[in-house]
């Protein structure tokens, strides 16, 4: 155990910092319009890619920082082969409180049982329509019915709160928003709508502030805009850039316009759920993630609405992000990040990683700038893990 065991984690602005989600993988099998190209975005080689030994220290010395919340994530978490030792490696460090996964759910279902009896905590299913032709067209691999069994098996083996992520797009899917808040009412299970991110990660847009701003007003004050991006920016080992994917070599994925398009505000999804069930009231969850939650009286799940576009949730966040080919990220939303790989690889000591820690979270900004057509260039979702 490091020197900083047990202690607390506090941004430049008195966020306390508890959570750490992990990109274990950037590879996918499932070409998510919204996400990637049908030919898949670009990988890290994989000697580039941590190992599991080098994850589970990593997370290690993160606890020990007071990093107790665990989110193993993609690309799709599944398709690593040792997943399973992942997640037994992590669910057996005592400073680990919370382990869960994000996973699209294609492969999910025989490993259930085990991920339970392994110590998972939970699970988040990305789900964007119920309706099998649309699948295919949204995801464009996989299928509908395994990863309907998957939550099905997963609410069975107790990953609870069994949460049902679901992007909501204009032209998609926004008229299965009735049929997904209908699951909640005899499922245990969280349905949580997301505002779809229309910013720069495909190419077609250079001008991102004019059409952001003719999406809908951001409850910011005029003085936001003026804020640093990030507290500590002299610190030479943050660094700002790095490569980009070329213009030009994505195909079938939607650009930046389209995206704006196809955006359905959090406020917009709420009112066509209230129109058909009546008034929401508030629920409590478990979890303090993102969501703003909601129950329909009666029903025994919840929803939730991840309006990170019309009413961001920056003011409460509490994560950082360890990318899979070893970078930490303070921020989903803006570019910058240190490198762990390098240490890790350089026989650094866990009291050296455990001070880059440090240094990234006070390189944390106070809120992202997607209004000010601010946002990452160098990775796309797959890659930063989101």
């Amino acid at each position: 155990m490091t020197q900083a065991a047990s202690q607390q984690l506090i941004d430049s602005f008195g966020r306390t910092i508890d959570y750490l989600r992990v990109s274990v993988t950037d590879r996918c099998n499932f070409r998510c319009i919204y996400c990637m190209p049908e030919e898949g975005a670009p990988v890290a080689p994989s000697d580039e890619i941590l190992t599991a030994d080098e994850i589970i220290r990593l997370i290690r010395i993160a606890s020990e920082l007071g990093m107790s919340k665990i989110r193993l994530t993609g690309g799709e978490p599944l398709v690593r082969k040792d997943i399973k030792l992942l997640v037994c490696g992590v669910a057996a460090l005592p400073l680990v409180h919370e382990l869960s996964m994000t996973t699209n759910g294609f492969l999910l279902e025989p490993l259930v049982e085990s991920f339970s009896r392994a110590g998972l905590t939970r699970v988040n299913i990305s789900l964007d329509t119920l309706q099998p032709d649309r699948f295919t067209r949204i995801a464009r691999r996989g299928s509908l019915s395994q990863v309907l069994a998957a939550i099905d098996s997963s609410v069975e083996w107790g990953l609870s709160p069994v949460k049902i992520n679901c992007v909501v797009m204009r032209g998609y899917n926004e008229d299965e928003v009735i049929d997904f808040a209908r699951l909640t009412l005899d499922k245990p299970v969280d349905v949580r709508f997301i505002e779809l991110m229309p910013i720069n990660w495909s190419t077609g847009d250079d001008a991102p502030v004019p059409a952001m701003a003719s999406i809908v007003p951001v409850n910011r004050s005029s003085e936001s805009r003026l804020i640093t991006l990030y507290a500590n920016n002299h610190l030479s080992t943050f660094r700002n850039s790095f490569q980009g994917i070329q213009p030009g070599s994505q195909h079938g994925q939607l650009d930046a316009v389209q995206l704006r398009s196809a955006f359905v505000s959090s406020a917009e999804i709420h009112s066509a759920v209230e129109s058909q069930f009546g008034d929401l009231v508030p629920a409590e969850t478990v979890t303090n993630g993102p969501a703003r939650n909601y129950r329909i009286p009666g029903a025994v799940g919840t929803i939730g609405f991840i309006s990170q576009i019309t009413n961001d949730m920056c003011a409460r966040c509490n994560r950082l992000r360890l990318t899979a080919d070893g970078q930490l990220r303070p921020c989903l939303m803006a570019d910058g990040e240190v490198d762990l790989r390098l240490l890790l690889r350089s026989d650094a000591n866990d009291n050296e990683i455990a001070e880059m820690f440090r240094i990234t979270v006070l390189h944390k900004p106070e809120q992202h700038r997607l209004e000010d057509g601010m946002a990452p260039i160098g990775r796309n979702m797959s890659q930063l893990g989101g």
